[in-house]
Formats: C-alpha cells, sequence, structure tokens
C-alpha cells in the first residue's frame, strides 16, 4: 500500500504529493537548524543545498512510508 493512490471524496491522490509536502517542511526546519548553527558562509551555493536537501529528505521519506506501510 506504500505507493497507491488514496481516494479522497472521489478524487485520487498521489501519496508522493504528501511525501513532498512532508519532506519540504522537514527541510524548512533542517535548512533552519543548519544556518543557525553553521552560518550562511559555509554553504556556497544555497539554491543547490536546498534543493539537494529536499531531494534526500523526500526520498527518505518515501522510502521509510513506503517500507512501513508495506509491512502492515
Amino acid at each position: 500500500m506504500g505507493l497507491q493512490e488514496i481516494a479522497v471524496g472521489g478524487i485520487f491522490i498521489s501519496p508522493l504529493l504528501l511525501y513532498a509536502l512532508l519532506g519540504f517542511v522537514t527541510t524548512v526546519i533542517v535548512r533552519t537548524l543548519l544556518h543557525w548553527l553553521v552560518g550562511q558562509r559555509a554553504l556556497w551555493y544555497e539554491a543547490w543545498f536546498d534543493v539537494s536537501l529536499f531531494v534526500l529528505i523526500t526520498s527518505g521519506i518515501t522510502y521509510l512510508l513506503s517500507v512501513l506501510l508495506e509491512s502492515t
């Protein structure tokens, strides 16, 4: 059941959309903590860092939740 659509009122919603929203919120929190701890000068290419952090966190969330939902 990990990556099957979720029916909400007859409309199918992709679970990847929910995973991406959860990944975005987590990315904002991690990015804020990193900027607070390390500072802005340590990140050379901030846009590339933000995109790669979002992709890594979203793929990790997708993997973990799909494995957890498959086992139930």
